[in-house]
């Protein structure tokens, strides 16, 4: 049997994962992590994107995360996330549309708008799409 470790998924919403995990990878600020049991300490900020676990048992999820920390424990592993989404319950179609709605205001020159909340829409957006197609990638679609 595989060694594993405890994971927590949170947002400021809700709880989205507790479990038992033999891995875990996602984007850090300064690349891809991926953590097994027995990992060394570590505390990082995460870049929007997908989260891929490995659970007991071998069964792999993936979730959608816009941003924020991973903290590595000997015995505990918990992603803080700003939003988490179960991948499978992202929509499509909105993503899409945010990613035109971004990419429109940034091309307006005339507009009147945070150019930092414009792409960091955008950054978010592309994120959410990147983690819809990786779904589809795993699950042969």
């Amino acid at each position: 049997m595989a060694m594993t470790v405890h994971c927590d998924i949170v947002s400021a919403e809700e709880e989205i994962f507790s479990g038992l995990i033999e891995f875990v990878s996602l984007t850090g600020s300064l690349g891809d992590v991926g953590i097994t049991p027995g990992h060394a300490p570590l505390l990082t900020e995460i870049k929007p994107g997908p989260v891929e676990l490995r659970k007991q048992g071998g069964e792999e999820d993936i979730f959608y995360v816009s941003g924020g920390f991973l903290e590595v424990q000997p015995s505990k592993v918990t992603i803080m996330a700003d939003t988490a989404l179960r991948a499978h319950d992202m929509n499509e179609a909105a993503a899409e549309e945010a990613r035109k709605q971004a990419e429109q205001a940034l091309s307006d020159q005339n507009a009147e708008f945070e150019y930092s909340r414009a792409t960091s829409q955008l950054a978010e957006a592309a994120a959410q799409l990147r983690t819809i197609q990786q779904i589809r990638k795993k699950m042969g679609k």
